[in-house]
């Protein structure tokens, strides 16, 4: 067996060996497992370890000295120890700091007296610094002036010309760019190489290791390694080490029924709880009426599943009043789909760069994930705005803009559908809800007349086993109330229901009585007033009821009865 590096440490050492870059800023899945090379032979001779380890043994065989600081561990040499001991500007005779600033600058002393031994035609020692959690050493939250001057001694690693005449690498390792201090994560002269989740064949070393050492945990996947890798897409390899573990520990095997399930837990934990699945059994066939949304969303999905992305758009926008049932329709549109639908959950946190890096930690894990559907509620309230307000220290700025590039990266159509619902669609960016990044924009309605409303109310009914017949709509036309919603029409099924349990009316006599002292849950002028919003954002005119079409051009709010 013989592995290739993957695409980011490719990348990252031919930017060193071109003499491109002396310095990478890697960050995103840097917490994970990693493939060791060279790797040889049966999947037995195969080891995985932590990103310095395959740092060290798979890019920095050939330099002569390795170094690592962390604040837990401080300054640790890993290789060259007897170089190191012969320079005067990390004395071993005494403790070396551990402190940041102190640390920092001890390195930055060993790597000019390095540089200039060679500059006076001494051994010229190859040296490369790991600074791990990075983020913490510089932190971009309250600089004060002692992490202005470590982080621009960092800096001069990579853009001195003693230092980068040197065969010096220097490697700052974090989850999160947004959490480095700026002077560090902008700089122009370092390489910023995102560390992606693992990819199928990447998953594949590792569960071929796994079966191995486990085998009564993936016997059931026996010759189908590689089914199962790609099932686990979106996984870090770490994770999925630790669920084989456990099932080989407690002698549970894992069976191919449970590996959506896990997939699942594993994704959700992997987020930190900022992402959730939506795991619906509906169809589009569950949502009532809404037949020239349907027919459409239909139609983008067999062009989805054709391999036909050319007219796939890059993310809808459902919007109508409250109440009509936008949650409801994205659960059926997952259904339909067959596809993940990944659910953003508050990603906001009151530390400075935490918002940022929930992001980043979510945006990479749905680039894992392949072919989904990104769904976000409240949209007028979760994407910020181009201009922050004062009090928010630009934090609705920067989370518009992350979003602004994420969901424009044409590098995701027909793999990432971002669906935002809101009952304020005029709240949303007008950057944000254009063609190619929401390109359609679906509107959902109350019911227009009083056939509408009677049908979704005996459809909601008839989940509580209560029959309404056809004539009622009949005896009580005029009394069915329009602009009904499926929350509002629910509401009245359940007094319905009730008042034939509780009073033992009749099933007649207990809809009469419902429709006397009826009362719509939301003003109607709320009600129309986010109709008329969701008019004018429909991309087409056939989503919009026949009835309501001439509110378009005259502005009227009014239905009349016929």
């Amino acid at each position: 067996m013989k592995t290739d590096l993957p695409t980011w440490a490719s990348e990252l050492k031919l930017r060193y060996e071109s003499n491109a870059s002396s310095q990478f800023i890697l960050h995103g899945n840097v917490r994970d497992r990693y493939a060791i090379l060279p790797a040889a032979g049966t999947a037995a001779d195969l080891e995985f370890g932590d990103l310095s380890c395959f740092l060290k043994r798979s890019l920095l065989p050939a330099f002569d000295v390795i170094i690592t600081y962390d604040l837990g561990n401080g300054i640790r040499v890993e290789k060259g120890g007897e170089a190191v001991a012969m320079s005067p500007a990390l004395d071993t005779r005494q403790e070396w700091p551990k402190a940041p600033r102190p640390a920092i600058e001890a390195l930055t002393r060993f790597f000019r007296y390095a540089a200039n031994l060679a500059r006076l035609g001494q051994e010229s020692l190859r040296i490369a610094c790991l600074i791990q959690g990075a983020e913490m050493v510089a932190p971009a939250a309250y600089p004060n002036t002692d992490v202005n001057a470590l982080a621009t001694l960092i800096r001069e690693w990579s853009s001195d010309d003693l230092l980068t005449g040197h065969p010096l690498a220097t490697f700052l390792i974090t989850e999160s760019l947004a959490e480095l201090h700026p002077m560090l994560a902008s700089n122009a002269r370092a390489a910023s190489v995102k560390v992606p989740l693992p990819e199928a064949d990447q998953l594949l070393h590792a569960i071929n290791k796994l079966a191995y050492q486990n085998p009564d945990a993936l016997k059931a996947f026996e010759g189908q390694h590689s089914a199962l890798a790609g099932q686990l897409v979106g996984s870090a390899i770490a994770s999925v080490e630790s669920l084989v573990k456990i099932r080989q520990h407690k002698r549970e095997p894992l069976a191919p029924a449970d590996i959506g399930k896990q997939r699942k837990e594993l994704v959700e934990r992997d987020s930190g709880d900022l992402i959730s699945f939506i795991d619906s059994k509906r169809t589009l066939d569950d949502l009532h009426g809404q037949e020239p949304l349907k027919k459409w969303l239909r139609q983008d999905l067999t062009l989805w599943r054709s391999g036909d992305i050319r007219s796939l758009p890059m993310g809808y926008l459902i919007c109508g009043p409250v109440g009509t049932g936008k949650t409801y329709m994205v659960e059926c549109l997952a259904g339909e789909a067959g596809v993940p639908v990944v659910k953003l959950k508050n990603f906001r946190d009151k530390w400075v760069g935490s918002t940022e890096a929930n992001l980043e930690r979510i945006f990479r894990l749905i680039s894992a994930l392949g072919r989904c559907f990104v769904f976000i509620d409240e949209a007028d309230q979760s994407l910020g705005r181009r201009d922050s307000r004062a009090d928010d220290g630009g934090l609705s700025g920067r989370i518009y803009s992350l979003f602004a590039q994420e969901m424009s990266n044409t590098a995701n159509r027909g793999k990432v559908v971002w669906v935002l619902a809101t009952s304020r669609p005029d709240l949303v960016e007008v950057d944000l809800k254009r063609p190619g990044r929401v390109d359609v924009k679906l509107p959902i309605f109350p019911t227009t007349t009083p056939a509408e409303s009677f049908s979704l109310l005996a459809a909601l009914a008839k989940r509580l086993d209560l029959l309404l017949a056809p004539e009622l709509l009949t005896r009580f036309e005029s009394q069915i109330p329009l602009l009904l919603t499926p929350g509002a029409a629910e509401v009245l099924a359940m007094k319905i229901y009730r008042l034939t349990r509780a009073d033992n009316m009749p099933l007649d006599a207990a809809f009469a009585r419902c429709l006397e002292v009826y009362q719509p849950p939301v003003a109607l002028e709320t009600i129309e007033f986010q109709m008329n919003l969701a008019i004018a954002e429909s991309t087409d005119l056939s989503f919009i009821p026949e009835l309501l079409r001439p509110r378009k051009s005259s502005g009227s709010t009014a239905i009349q009865r016929t």
